[in-house]
């Protein structure tokens, strides 16, 4: 008898089974996260291969063609109308390739290829031991203040692996946005965030404070991706698939086809809600959002000042695009739910950054402040809930991005025996020391506190209308007098900037290289251009405000 079972057994296995499809991939649309991703695992050979003189030359080359050649292919894609007619999903159902995604990874190509020209900056400190030095440790894995951080200081190492790191960060944050399944949501979290936490622990000053700010980001950030994890499991069995077209099926009701394995949890509405309520805390802790904001004035502060900038812009632009495609393609069906819980973190949050702002002595945990009151207000624009509110969300990241990376840009140039003087009382009397460094840094201050004819000023325009069009009227009410507490701490840094006298032996400002000076030029640029001319951007962030399903 076992023998005669054995022998069927046999016989059922060898019969022809069909064979495994072979997996469809768009390499052509999926090009500008594949450009960045090939040119860090090149910067990593490189690191390996390349002799030491040569590879920061070579790193910063590898970074900006990069940069540049990923920003064609999305403006190619764009072009090819794959923003609008074309717009589908690719790569089996894992990414979505539609007018949002394109808009958002173009916003941060052009936003990190910015970013990383303050990265490779090398004239702000005076020169050590005949050798230029950047931002960065001179050798990461040495302890701070040992002899072999001396040695290896001497001997003019730079850590140039903040290159590849830059680029694997820009991957997750390519896809992040463009993710259509929470599986690719979470991979590209984590592939965007690990690197990260590695650059906020490699200042070259004060390191021990930079160190401090990576190990709070890593802690808190690990929560937050274990909320998200958690979520995605909780939302699988609910819906029995982790594709965001096949959950929202399932929200609506419109599917009727049960997976007899999950027929028992499949629509229960509670693991719907505390799933969602979970991948919702995971991406507003990215975006920085009240009461998940703590880790940002630390980071913020603690981090190279290069890395805060582009993580300031960057971060968020891909957070937000992820959050709108999850709100309003996944969960549409669940308006009525997250609308409320969402005004509430919109109203903290805006009220939250600009109150706290007030009372910060230090720079850059001054931005960080304002960073968490300009996410309550991009809010505002996420709530709305309508196509209005996708394009003025879109417009408002684009706009923001460029003013933060430019202000940080200009933090790194202020400067004493110490490095860069962040503490507010140093920067009392720059507008006479300085004259254009201070009145670069208003501009910037001024597009941030959304005065008219600055880029801040059409971006907090277009969300708010949005937020009252979407009938949010209130949530206006009080994003209009949270900016009117923004504007106060603005001003005060302009006042203080102008109108006080500046104390001997206070900072100087130093001479940028081209490339910090790049950043800053642009930044104005951007800042003037969408507050003075703003039509043909909003016009392309509403065409381009349509998520395929």
């Amino acid at each position: 008898m076992s023998a005669m079972a054995v022998h069927s057994l046999w016989t059922t296995a060898a019969e022809p089974i069909d064979k495994i499809p072979s997996p469809t991939i768009e390499y052509a649309q999926l090009a500008p996260a594949l450009i960045v991703v090939g040119a860090a695992v090149v910067g990593v050979l490189v690191e390996a291969l390349v002799p030491r003189r040569a590879r920061y030359y070579t790193q910063v080359f590898l970074t900006v063609v990069a940069l540049a050649a990923a920003f064609a292919a999305v403006v190619a894609l764009a072009a090819g109308g794959y923003g609008t007619t074309k717009a589908h999903i690719a790569a089996m159902g894992a990414i979505a390739v539609d007018g949002p995604a394109l808009f958002l990874q173009g916003t941060i190509l052009l936003a990190s290829l910015v970013a990383v020209f303050t990265f490779a900056e090398r004239r702000l400190d005076p020169a050590a031991h005949g050798n230029r030095i950047d931002s960065f440790a001179a050798q990461a894995a040495s302890v701070p203040g040992s002899d072999g951080e001396k040695a290896a200081v001497k001997a003019g190492f730079t850590t140039t692996e903040v290159f590849p790191l830059v680029l694997f960060a820009i991957t997750g944050m390519l896809i992040f946005p463009a993710a259509n399944d929470l599986l690719m949501l979470f991979i590209a979290l984590e592939v965007f965030s690990l690197p990260l936490y590695l650059l906020c622990a490699l200042a070259r000053r004060k390191r021990l404070l930079s160190q401090e700010a990576a190990v709070k980001y890593f802690l808190l950030g690990a929560f937050s991706s274990a909320f998200l994890l958690f979520g995605i499991a909780l939302m699988y069995g609910y819906a029995g698939s982790v594709s965001y077209a096949r959950i929202a099926d399932v929200v609506d009701g419109s599917v009727r086809t049960i997976d007899p394995a999950l027929a028992d949890t499949m629509g229960n509405d509670a693991l719907l809600l505390i799933g969602g309520a979970m991948i919702l805390m995971g991406l507003l802790f990215k975006v920085g959002a009240v009461p998940f904001h703590m880790w940002t004035p630390d980071v913020y502060q603690g981090a190279p000042t290069p890395v805060t900038g582009f993580m300031a812009a960057a971060t968020k632009v891909a957070a937000f695009g992820a959050l709108l495609r999850l709100l309003y393609v996944v969960l549409p069906g669940l308006r009525w739910d997250w609308r409320p819980v969402m005004w509430a973190i919109a109203i903290v949050t805006m009220l939250g950054g600009a109150i706290v702002a007030i009372t910060q002595t230090d720079i850059k945990r001054l931005l960080a402040y304002s960073s968490i009151a300009h996410a309550g207000f991009i809010l505002a624009g996420v709530i709305a809930a309508t196509p209005a509110g996708i394009s003025s969300v879109l417009f408002y990241l684009a706009a923001y991005s460029f003013v933060t990376i430019g202000a940080f840009a200009v933090v790194t140039l202020v400067r004493d025996a110490g490095g860069e003087a962040t503490h507010l009382s140093k920067w009392a009397g720059l507008g006479r020391r300085s004259p254009l460094v201070a009145a670069v840094f208003a501009v910037f201050l001024l597009a941030f506190a959304g005065i008219p004819l600055t880029s801040g000023f059409t971006g907090k325009f277009a969300v708010f209308s949005a937020a009252a069009q979407g009938g949010a009227g209130a949530l206006v009410v009080v994003g209009v007098i949270s900016s009117a507490i923004a504007a106060f701490f603005y001003i005060r840094v302009i006042v203080l900037m102008f109108f006080s006298e500046p104390k001997e032996g206070g900072p100087t400002v130093a001479v940028p290289s081209p490339l910090t000076m790049t950043t800053i030029g642009v930044g104005v640029a951007v800042t003037l251009v969408l507050g003075v001319a703003p039509q043909y951007f909003l016009d392309l962030a509403s065409q381009a405000g349509v998520f395929v399903r």
